[in-house]
Protein backbone atom coordinates (compact mmCIF):
# COMPACT_ATOMS: atom_id res chain seq x y z
CA UNK A 1 0.00 0.00 0.00
CA UNK A 2 1.58 2.98 -1.09
CA UNK A 3 2.01 6.48 1.02
CA UNK A 4 2.92 9.58 1.07
CA UNK A 5 4.49 11.73 4.19
CA UNK A 6 4.23 15.65 4.24
CA UNK A 7 7.68 16.10 2.37
CA UNK A 8 6.46 14.12 -0.56
CA UNK A 9 3.52 15.91 -0.32
CA UNK A 10 4.73 19.29 -0.09
CA UNK A 11 6.88 18.44 -3.41
CA UNK A 12 3.45 17.88 -5.80
CA UNK A 13 1.58 20.80 -4.15
CA UNK A 14 2.30 24.46 -4.15
CA UNK A 15 0.04 25.36 -1.18
CA UNK A 16 2.22 25.57 2.06
CA UNK A 17 1.52 26.70 5.60
CA UNK A 18 -0.77 27.69 6.86
CA UNK A 19 -2.65 26.55 3.71
CA UNK A 20 -1.36 23.39 3.01
CA UNK A 21 -4.63 21.05 4.27
CA UNK A 22 -3.50 17.22 4.17
CA UNK A 23 -0.64 15.84 6.31
CA UNK A 24 -0.59 12.13 5.04
CA UNK A 25 -1.42 10.10 2.61
CA UNK A 26 -2.22 6.79 3.01
CA UNK A 27 -2.95 4.57 -0.53
CA UNK A 28 -3.17 5.34 -3.83
CA UNK A 29 -3.66 4.00 -7.52
CA UNK A 30 -4.43 5.54 -10.99
CA UNK A 31 -7.76 6.16 -10.18
CA UNK A 32 -8.47 6.72 -5.78
CA UNK A 33 -6.51 8.67 -3.38
CA UNK A 34 -7.04 8.45 0.24
CA UNK A 35 -5.31 11.31 2.51
CA UNK A 36 -5.95 12.93 6.22
CA UNK A 37 -5.55 16.12 7.70
CA UNK A 38 -4.79 16.42 11.49
CA UNK A 39 -6.99 18.95 12.86
CA UNK A 40 -5.59 20.92 15.58
CA UNK A 41 -6.96 23.87 17.72
CA UNK A 42 -3.89 25.63 16.19
CA UNK A 43 -5.35 26.00 13.00
CA UNK A 44 -5.73 29.94 12.44
CA UNK A 45 -9.57 29.90 11.51
CA UNK A 46 -10.79 28.41 14.69
CA UNK A 47 -9.78 31.99 16.14
CA UNK A 48 -13.35 33.04 14.81
CA UNK A 49 -15.05 30.27 13.78
CA UNK A 50 -16.05 29.98 16.31
CA UNK A 51 -15.26 31.32 19.52
CA UNK A 52 -16.17 28.91 22.29
CA UNK A 53 -17.83 26.92 19.98
CA UNK A 54 -14.67 25.77 17.37
CA UNK A 55 -15.63 24.46 13.99
CA UNK A 56 -13.71 23.82 10.92
CA UNK A 57 -15.27 26.29 7.99
CA UNK A 58 -16.71 24.50 5.16
CA UNK A 59 -14.54 26.31 2.85
CA UNK A 60 -11.51 24.55 4.72
CA UNK A 61 -12.89 21.15 4.46
CA UNK A 62 -13.26 21.78 0.58
CA UNK A 63 -10.01 22.81 0.55
CA UNK A 64 -8.70 20.01 1.92
CA UNK A 65 -10.82 17.83 0.01
CA UNK A 66 -9.46 19.52 -3.28
CA UNK A 67 -5.63 19.34 -2.15
CA UNK A 68 -6.09 15.15 -1.78
CA UNK A 69 -7.25 14.94 -5.14
CA UNK A 70 -4.93 17.47 -6.39
CA UNK A 71 -2.15 14.79 -4.96
CA UNK A 72 -4.02 12.41 -7.27
CA UNK A 73 -3.54 14.84 -10.58
CA UNK A 74 0.24 15.63 -9.52
CA UNK A 75 1.13 11.81 -9.27
CA UNK A 76 -0.62 11.17 -12.73
CA UNK A 77 1.03 13.78 -14.57
CA UNK A 78 4.67 12.64 -12.61
CA UNK A 79 7.62 14.92 -13.91
CA UNK A 80 5.45 17.04 -15.64
CA UNK A 81 3.75 17.96 -12.99
CA UNK A 82 6.84 20.29 -12.03
CA UNK A 83 5.36 23.31 -14.27
CA UNK A 84 1.72 22.06 -13.52
CA UNK A 85 -1.19 22.89 -11.17
CA UNK A 86 -4.60 21.49 -11.05
CA UNK A 87 -7.20 24.12 -10.23
CA UNK A 88 -10.35 24.04 -8.86
CA UNK A 89 -13.30 24.53 -11.57
CA UNK A 90 -16.26 23.99 -9.81
CA UNK A 91 -17.90 21.91 -7.20
CA UNK A 92 -21.25 19.34 -7.13
CA UNK A 93 -23.47 17.92 -5.45
CA UNK A 94 -21.79 19.47 -2.12
CA UNK A 95 -23.17 18.35 1.08
CA UNK A 96 -22.01 19.24 4.64
CA UNK A 97 -23.10 16.31 7.27
CA UNK A 98 -21.77 17.43 10.55
CA UNK A 99 -19.51 20.06 12.09
CA UNK A 100 -15.35 19.02 11.83
CA UNK A 101 -13.89 20.04 15.00
CA UNK A 102 -10.25 20.52 16.89
CA UNK A 103 -8.73 16.79 17.95
CA UNK A 104 -10.42 14.99 14.49
CA UNK A 105 -8.69 13.37 11.57
CA UNK A 106 -10.40 14.18 8.62
CA UNK A 107 -10.09 11.42 5.78
CA UNK A 108 -10.82 11.84 2.85
CA UNK A 109 -11.04 9.78 0.03
CA UNK A 110 -10.88 10.54 -3.81
CA UNK A 111 -11.98 8.77 -7.13
CA UNK A 112 -10.96 10.19 -10.14
CA UNK A 113 -14.45 9.71 -12.87
CA UNK A 114 -12.47 11.55 -15.42
CA UNK A 115 -9.42 13.33 -16.59
CA UNK A 116 -8.15 14.36 -20.12
CA UNK A 117 -5.71 16.47 -20.46
CA UNK A 118 -6.53 19.35 -18.91
CA UNK A 119 -9.55 18.93 -16.78
CA UNK A 120 -11.34 16.15 -15.19
CA UNK A 121 -13.71 15.45 -12.86
CA UNK A 122 -13.51 13.57 -9.18
CA UNK A 123 -16.08 12.08 -6.31
CA UNK A 124 -14.46 13.08 -3.05
CA UNK A 125 -16.00 12.34 0.36
CA UNK A 126 -14.49 13.35 4.02
CA UNK A 127 -14.73 11.72 7.13
CA UNK A 128 -14.39 11.52 10.91
CA UNK A 129 -14.47 8.62 12.70
CA UNK A 130 -15.82 6.43 9.91
CA UNK A 131 -18.79 8.86 9.40
CA UNK A 132 -19.18 10.79 6.53
CA UNK A 133 -18.67 14.80 7.27
CA UNK A 134 -18.59 16.15 3.45
CA UNK A 135 -19.10 14.85 -0.06
CA UNK A 136 -19.05 16.39 -3.28
CA UNK A 137 -18.08 16.14 -7.06
CA UNK A 138 -15.58 18.34 -8.15
CA UNK A 139 -14.16 19.71 -11.37
CA UNK A 140 -10.88 20.61 -11.65
CA UNK A 141 -8.55 21.90 -14.75
CA UNK A 142 -4.51 21.27 -15.07
CA UNK A 143 -2.98 24.31 -15.98
CA UNK A 144 1.09 25.77 -16.58
CA UNK A 145 2.40 27.23 -13.20
CA UNK A 146 3.35 31.28 -13.74
CA UNK A 147 6.69 30.03 -13.39
CA UNK A 148 6.19 27.63 -16.85
CA UNK A 149 4.10 30.68 -18.15
CA UNK A 150 7.17 33.44 -17.63
CA UNK A 151 9.46 31.01 -19.33
CA UNK A 152 7.10 30.11 -21.87
CA UNK A 153 7.26 33.78 -22.90
CA UNK A 154 10.70 34.34 -22.45
CA UNK A 155 11.17 31.28 -25.12
CA UNK A 156 8.68 33.90 -27.57
CA UNK A 157 10.20 36.93 -27.14
CA UNK A 158 13.66 35.76 -27.59
CA UNK A 159 12.87 34.63 -31.08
Amino acid sequence: MPSLDINEISKILKQRYPFLMVDRITDYDDTHITGYKNVTINEAFFQGHFPGDPTMPGVMILESMGQVASVMVGLKLGKEAENKIAFFAGADKVRFRRPVRPGDKLVTKVELLKQRSTSGKAQITSYVDDEVVAEAEFLFIVADTLKKEKENNNEECAK
